[in-house]
C-alpha cells in the first residue's frame, strides 16, 4: 500500500543519518514490508508526513465559530488603544528612531 506522496523519483542532494536501537528498525522494517515499500522510502514518506503535520500544527489556528464572530467583530470595530498599548507604541517609536 505505497502512500499518496511517494518520495520524490530524482536523485537526493541531502543527507540524514541516525541511529536507532535494534527493536525500533526491526518495527519500521516490518511497517515498511507491510506497506510494500522499501525501508528508505517508507521512513522517508513517514518523517515528511509527520513534519508536514507537526507544521501545518503549529502554523494555522482553529477558532470556535464564537470566538471566530468575535475576533472578526473585533477587527471590524477595534476598541480605542489602551494606556498600556498607547506606552507600547511610543517605546516602539523611541526604539526604532534610535536604531536609523
Amino acid at each position: 500500500m505505497a502512500r499518496d506522496n511517494p518520495a520524490p523519483k530524482r536523485p537526493s542532494d541531502e543527507r540524514m543519518d541516525f541511529r536507532v536501537s535494534h527493536a525500533h528498525k526491526t518495527l519500521i522494517e516490518k511497517a515498511a514490508a507491510y506497506s510494500g515499500e522499501s525501508l528508505t522510502g517508507f521512513a522517508v514518506a513517514t518523517l515528511v508526513d509527520e513534519a508536514r503535520r507537526v507544521v501545518r500544527e503549529h502554523e494555522s489556528v482553529a477558532l470556535l465559530a464564537h470566538d471566530r464572530d468575535r475576533f472578526v467583530a473585533l477587527l471590524d470595530n477595534p476598541p480605542p488603544p489602551s494606556e498600556a498599548l498607547r506606552r507600547a507604541a511610543r517605546r516602539h517609536r523611541e526604539l526604532i528612531s534610535r536604531s536609523e
